[in-house]
């Protein structure tokens, strides 16, 4: 799939509240740090995993389902395997009326989940990582994909 540097940008703007489900809460799985990065640039995170429900992650506490989250959500980000994605998608159109965005991480699609999202009216993004996005548009990477702050590459 191929999105515009303008749609993306615009989803990251206008999005304030994400659901991350599948998180995990060991600090060296990639939904750990994506959910702490989006957590720590202002987006109000809720940590989605059955598994750890009642834990506390990032100040703030997990959740086993989608439909368990009081209120609504601007974005489902999904940690998951493509096989699990229509379920997800289906809860999270049912428990959030004004959703806006279903994310998709890397290595993870699913068409026909998208094109019933999409005739909602909710934007779908597929294999794609929103930090990595973030960091990309908002011109957080350096040389490498680290953003290191640093203008040399002598210590």
């Amino acid at each position: 799939m191929i999105y515009s540097d303008a749609l993306l940008k615009d989803v990251l703007t206008q999005t304030k509240r994400v659901a991350v489900v599948g998180v995990s809460m060991n600090p060296v799985r990639p939904s750990y740090f994506v959910a702490r990065y989006l957590s720590l640039k202002g987006f109000e995170v809720i940590p989605v995993n059955p598994a750890h429900a009642g834990e506390t992650l990032f100040g703030t506490k997990v959740v086993a389902t989608l439909s368990d989250i009081e209120g609504d959500v601007d974005m489902v980000d999904i940690f998951r395997r493509s096989e699990a994605v229509p379920e997800i998608v289906e809860e999270a159109l049912e428990s959030f009326p004004k959703l806006k965005v279903i994310w998709m991480q890397i290595g993870v699609e699913h068409a026909e989940a998208a094109a019933l999202a999409e005739a909602r009216g909710v934007t779908v993004i597929q294999n794609r990582c929103p930090k990595i996005e973030y960091q990309r548009l908002f011109s957080e990477l350096r040389m490498g994909g680290f953003a290191t702050g640093m203008i040399s590459s002598k210590l």
